[in-house]
């Protein structure tokens, strides 16, 4: 029996086990609602209170703002809240950096921020922006959460609440069709099974054929996907002292995947060779259908148990599956890569790429691409070469396929104790994780994608390139927090955390030869057999509140901690392609390593919040300054080696800003609301990349602004009429370190060597490339729902994106390519749905 599967049985029997009578009865737990004065119940701090006793800033989105708005999802609820940011799906489906306060999840690496379902950590960064299940409260915690929250919360945590078994047979259905064949349903039945036992069943589903058609094929395969999910929870002893809750997930993804396009930021060349990010119109024209499967299954135990009428123990147990794989084209067949790959379909060894070349001479690609009559790329046959750029119709860019698979299992104790004016909890955390990552580029020869990390030479999709590893981690946690309430204007707390991280990394890659270079498949492999890494990171986590109440309705807090995220490995030779490709080419001044360190920061905040006029307005105003050490960012690397994706540190950023929101209520059923962030980030030292010292923290907006309305009005006795308009305005983003600064990339190499000019190669400065043309502008986005209701049904019209604004989803810069891979947002979508519940 594997490992997991022992400690989840292991796990399962002590917590039914410990599952015995106890001495006095649990109070059923409050329902997370919101109550006509604004008196919002959050869990912010592991347990119930009010949410503006909380000492931080939470933002709230009740299940009144979740039917209005149709949000389901961690992309949807960021939308909703200041100071936060979300990339997800446009490499795959579990592919998510939220960005909290210039704190960001880098790709390939941990996430910053935990997800936490109905007092459980996910473990899995796959499930970031996934449904989990019928959604009663969304509560967006900003800010180092670990001393409370556990692994992976050092920028936040989203705390999600799902609907529990109600007494009686209850039940709800909700569809919508709208532009583009898009589809979404979601539907959930509750209710009793026994005395003393309930359950609730619950599916979500949504297609689309997408926004976007490929030119080369005619078909809709640039953005389409498919995504359903079942979940099931059976609670026994709800409300008693002894209560039991068993939950199960599945779900599936299956759609496309990296709907980039590249973008030339090369000024000396001149033209579209210099070009706008926010002004490429985009064009899809890739041979290789671009692909993206995930399946995701978790279990999980939880048992709350009154232990006296002071004590509580709380325990859990979750199981963990996630396995995706994506297939897509190559990138550099500008390089000259995949020339002598051979075309099955021709008589003899003909090359692939010259045939399809052939095929397509004159083919319409993207400014400055163009099809020669021959492969050669421009700057070495300037009469009848090529220009690719990635994604091309063409052969000449080859294949690749990536794989992600983690099983993982996870335990939490917890006591918690109540002795009036101290509230305690002390507890200790398990994770063991297995995960397999790979990335294997492979030659196109008119066959498709195999897909296996390795092929041999006499394949029809012979691998050039693999990086694989095996990744096992052991996490040990132990933690503890303490709270005084001496009376009801003052509140002081403490929880503190430690966590060790213990990591493992063994190569996948087998001792093989480039079929078309002669050397290792693996560039680390000419130094030597790849070896096994280990290393270990550990972190003290405290956090520290302070509150004071010099009314009922004011409330001014002060909180600080230390946020964590662990370090890692990068895929074994990753270092040595840097060095072998940039830094000994051309002097790139660039610095990547195999194994990366640890993120750790010191948070500050302060603020202000309550309520006037009974609760008609409401306000919160916070400050606040963070300092984070080895910031995790996530590096792209493109050349005639193929690709590259790494994480490295930018040892200092420092954070600093100001959040305001404010709800009006004027009349009954009109409410109007608004927020706003401003955060100023600045990069102190990065001696991966020394020269961007000055420049902003990536991923991070300069501003976000929210501001909406809501009006509920009677038409009659039982029919009601609905709308809300919400309008979100990100501000200015970089997605990269390197921002205004001119340096040198691949171009500056090649070009001295190039056959130009009668033979004459162009000096190196002419390849340098700007990169003031690569961030992304400020863009608002206007979502409006309206239509009609009563107790059971509803009816309504939605039209996201109302104006059809146009901008960047994300802005990959590959610097030493000498420009970016990027990404359109959402367009407009136009729908109406319809409700039920029983």
């Amino acid at each position: 029996m594997r490992l997991s599967h022992r400690l989840l049985f292991t796990t399962a029997c002590a917590l039914a086990g410990a599952a015995t009578p106890a001495l006095a009865q649990e109070a059923p737990q409050a329902n997370a609602a919101a109550n006509d004065d604004g008196g919002i119940i959050v869990t912010a701090r592991r347990q119930n209170e009010r949410l503006q006793d909380v000492p931080a800033s939470v933002a709230v989105i009740t299940a009144a703002a979740l039917e209005r708005t149709g949000a389901v999802k961690a992309e949807d609820f960021v939308k909703l809240t200041p100071g936060v940011t979300i990339v997800t799906g446009t490499a795959e489906a579990g592919d998510t950096q939220i960005n909290i306060r210039g704190i960001n999840g880098a790709r390939d690496a941990e996430s910053s921020v935990a997800l936490v379902v109905d007092g459980i950590l996910k473990t899995n960064t796959a499930q970031l922006n996934q449904p989990q299940g019928t959604l009663r409260q969304v509560e967006m915690l900003k800010g180092p959460q670990g001393a409370l929250y556990g692994r992976n919360a050092a920028a936040g945590a989203i705390v999600e609440q799902t609907l529990k078994p109600t007494e009686t047979f209850t039940g709800g259905a909700k569809v919508s069709y709208a532009d583009y064949n898009t589809w979404e349903a979601t539907a959930h039945v509750a209710g009793p099974i026994a005395p003393g036992a309930g359950f609730v069943l619950s599916g979500y589903y949504s297609s689309t054929d997408g926004f976007y058609k490929n030119d080369f094929t005619g078909k809709k395969t640039v953005d389409d996907k498919e995504n359903w999910a079942l979940d099931g929870r059976v609670m026994v002893g709800q409300g008693t002292a002894t209560q039991l809750d068993l939950k199960a997930r599945y779900a599936e993804f299956h759609g496309a995947s990296l709907p980039f396009n590249a973008s030339f930021h090369l000024p000396n060349f001149g033209g579209a060779f210099y070009e706008d990010v926010n002004k490429h119109p985009f064009h899809f024209y890739n041979n290789i259908r671009a692909t993206n499967d995930q399946t995701s299954f978790d279990v999980s135990l939880k048992l709350d148990q009154q232990l006296s009428d002071s004590i509580k123990l709380v325990a859990w147990g979750l199981y963990s599956n996630v396995n995706q794989d994506l297939v897509a084209d190559g990138t550099s067949a500008d390089f000259g890569r995949f020339l002598s790959a051979k075309d099955p379909r021709a008589q003899g060894a003909v090359d692939a790429c010259f045939t399809s070349t052939a095929d397509l001479t004159g083919y319409p690609v993207n400014a400055p691409g163009f099809i020669g009559q021959i492969p050669v790329p421009f700057i070495f046959a300037p009469a009848t070469g090529s220009t690719f750029g990635p994604y091309s119709p063409t052969t000449c860019d080859g294949t690749q396929y990536q794989v992600r698979k983690q099983q993982d299992f996870s335990t939490e104790w917890r006591l918690i104790g109540d002795a009036g004016t101290i509230n305690w909890q002390l507890g200790a955390y398990y994770l063991h994780i297995k995960r397999t990552v790979g990335v294997s580029l492979g030659a196109d020869t008119g066959n498709g994608v195999i897909k296996q990390l390795y092929n041999a030479p006499d394949s029809t999709n012979p691998t050039t390139l693999l990086l694989a590893d095996r990744f096992n981690t052991n996490v040990y946690a132990g933690f503890g927090s303490v709270e005084w309430k001496p009376n009801d204007q003052f509140n002081a707390g403490l929880a503190l955390r430690y966590d060790i991280e213990d990591r493992k990394s063994s190569s996948l890659v087998p001792t093989a030869l480039d079929p078309f270079t002669g050397g290792p498949i693996n560039p680390g492999q000419a130094f030597g057999a790849l070896k096994d890494k280990h290393a270990r990171f550990e972190q003290f986590e405290p956090k520290v509140t302070l509150s004071y109440k010099p009314t009922g309705d004011l409330n001014l807090y002060a909180n600080w901690g230390i946020g964590f995220k662990s370090g890692g490995f990068n895929n074994q030779g990753s270092a040595q392609i840097i060095k072998d490709n940039f830094v000994n080419f051309f002097g790139a001044d660039v610095t990547v390593n195999d194994q990366y360190k640890k993120e750790w920061s010191s948070a500050w905040e302060a603020g202000f919040k309550g309520s006037l006029l009974d609760g008609k307005l409401t306000f919160d105003l916070a400050g606040y300054y963070t300092q984070v050490h080895n910031m995790q960012f996530f590096e792209f690397f493109v050349g005639s080696f193929g690709l590259l994706r790494v994480v490295s540190n930018i040892d200092k950023v420092d954070l600093k800003g100001i959040e305001a929101s404010v709800t009006v209520k004027p009349a009954k059923g009109f409410k109007l609301f608004g927020s706003f962030n401003y955060t100023d980030s600045e990069i102190k030292k990065n001696s991966s990349r020394p020269y961007t010292v000055g420049n902003k923290s990536p991923y991070t907006a300069d501003y976000t602004l929210n501001a909406g309305m809501e009006i509920e009005q009677p038409i009659n006795d039982s029919l009601r009429f609905f709308t809300r308009a919400d309008y979100r305005l990100t501000g200015p983003t970089w997605f990269h370190t390197v921002q205004d600064q001119s340096i040198p990339t691949l171009f500056s190499g090649l070009l001295p060597i190039s056959q130009l000019n009668d033979g004459k190669g162009l000096p190196a400065f002419v390849g340098d490339g700007k990169y003031d043309v690569a961030h992304r502008k400020a863009f608002g986005v206007v979502n409006l729902r309206a239509g009609l209701q009563t107790d059971r049904y509803s009816l309504s019209v939605f039209a996201n994106n109302l104006f059809d604004k146009q901008y960047l989803n994300e802005v990959i810069t590959a610097v030493e390519f000498g420009g970016s891979f990027i990404t359109p947002g959402t367009r407009r979508l136009i729908g109406v749905e319809g409700s039920m519940k029983f």
